[in-house]
């Protein structure tokens, strides 16, 4: 699969699937960009994924490693969604993985190296989106 840009394939994933994949971004590749975000449980049990996919992300933009990049990151990962035209948890998903690659590029001295950091970080995803997805049934 050559297409890394992970909107094109959100859309069809289930919202089980698509909380899978919002959790891993947010507690697993983030620490990736030193965003170690541990969610309060005690907040998001029992929830259906319409109602602990919000609250999780609510939980996990207070966290911010560096608050003057993380509040820019938030402004073009929330752009570029939105151009997306994507509804529902695809388009949180969308903007979760997005702010997280963006935040990702620390050790990017240059525009080539930044970009060669953000397509590993597009990648891993992409083969997480696809590792989860076949779990649920969906394949690209």
């Amino acid at each position: 699969m050559s297409d890394l840009a992970l909107h094109n394939y959100l859309a069809r994933v289930p919202d089980a699937a698509l909380q899978e994949f919002i959790e891993w971004c947010v507690l697993e590749q983030a620490k990736a960009a030193e965003c170690n975000f541990t969610p309060d449980r005690s907040k998001l049990d029992n929830l259906p994924p319409t109602d602990y996919v919000p609250k999780l992300v609510d939980q996990f933009m207070k966290v911010k490693p560096d608050p003057i990049k993380a509040g820019l990151v938030a402004a073009i990962a929330g752009k570029e969604a939105d151009g997306h035209g994507l509804s529902d948890l695809a388009v949180v998903a969308d903007f979760v993985s997005l702010y997280v690659k963006y935040l990702i590029p620390k050790e990017g001295n240059n525009p080539e190296e930044a970009q060669a950091i953000l397509t590993k970080a597009s990648q891993h995803q992409l083969e997480k989106l696809t590792e989860i997805a076949n779990k649920h049934g969906v394949e690209f």
